[in-house]
């Protein structure tokens, strides 16, 4: 789902204590554990205490655009980066614009397709598709076509899941 708030954003740790009851101490210790996992596959979740949460509208939309041209992974990625590592504001356009510029993606096009909101529609229909589906937020994966997993699983429970659909699909 993508989250709606003020442009300046909310207080990472804020944000998550009144949308899902956490409370401080698991909320350090869930940094911990996807600082822990994202270390193991070799990305760097540089959280603080001063984190924010930002409106991801404009960044859906890039990323929608992005993946017309073949690259919404590498979006998706660079984006992920910048939020985790950067703690850059992914609201902004210029963060959004050097982002795509960063993939490959032309950044003046970027901009462009950023301020016109050509893709505000689309992204929207894309939002309540998943919406209606049961998806309240991320991460949350959906394997074939019918069977949900939300929250930061680990590899272990991903390769969990994958097998048992493997044998479930054989059967």
């Amino acid at each position: 789902m993508i989250p709606q708030m003020a442009e300046g954003g909310e207080n990472l740790r804020e944000h998550l204590a009144s949308k899902y009851g956490t409370t401080l101490e698991g909320s350090i210790k869930a940094r911990a554990r996807l600082t822990e996992m994202g270390a193991a596959l070799g990305f760097t979740f540089n959280y603080a205490d001063d984190m924010r949460m930002y409106n991801t509208f404009r960044a859906h939309q890039l990323i929608d655009w992005a993946a017309e041209q073949g690259k919404g992974h590498e979006m998706k990625q660079a984006l992920f980066s910048a939020f985790f590592t950067r703690r850059e504001n992914v609201s902004d356009i210029q963060v959004l614009a050097d982002a795509a510029a960063g993939i490959g993606l032309n950044r003046a096009d970027a901009l462009d397709m950023l301020q016109s909101q050509d893709r505000a529609n689309h992204v929207r229909q894309k939002e309540q598709f998943w919406i209606s589906r049961g998806v309240q937020g991320v991460p949350a994966m959906v394997f074939g076509k019918r069977h949900l997993v939300t929250g930061a699983q680990g590899e272990e429970n991903y390769a969990r899941i994958l097998l048992h659909l493997r044998d479930d699909r054989a059967a």
